[in-house]
């Protein structure tokens, strides 16, 4: 599977109504982003239920900043409409596919109840 441009039109939508969604932020003269872009393309291949997406930090300047985007390459990742993996920097193959297996496993009626309770003792 190909992976998917986002926009910030388009980003909201694609994050609610997937499962999984993984989105890389990039830029063109980003040297790791570079190294990085390859592997993410074969994770596409490998996982075709998930969503792999790419955001160009150049030309969605204000998502980056929402998103409050300070180093690139990074990778989200959003499981059920929920961010559940936020990392900078260029992964290997390995780490990358452990971060897929984890989103994977994941027990989101726990990750829900962990929110709600972090949101209730900060009050």
């Amino acid at each position: 599977m190909a992976t998917t441009e986002l926009t910030a039109d388009t980003i909201q939508k694609t994050i609610t109504e997937n499962d999984i969604v993984l989105v890389d932020f990039w830029a063109d003269w980003c040297q790791p982003c570079k190294r990085f872009g390859p592997i993410f393309e074969d994770s596409s291949d490998q996982h075709p239920d998930i969503v792999h997406a790419k955001v160009d930090t150049e030309a969605e300047q204000q998502l980056a900043a929402e998103l409050q985007i300070t180093s690139i390459p990074t990778l989200m990742a959003f499981r059920e409409g929920v961010l559940v993996f936020n990392q900078a920097g260029a992964l290997p193959a390995p780490a990358l596919q452990q971060v897929v297996d984890a989103v994977k496993a994941l027990d989101m009626d726990d990750v829900r109840a962990q929110i709600a309770a972090a949101g209730a003792a900060q009050g």
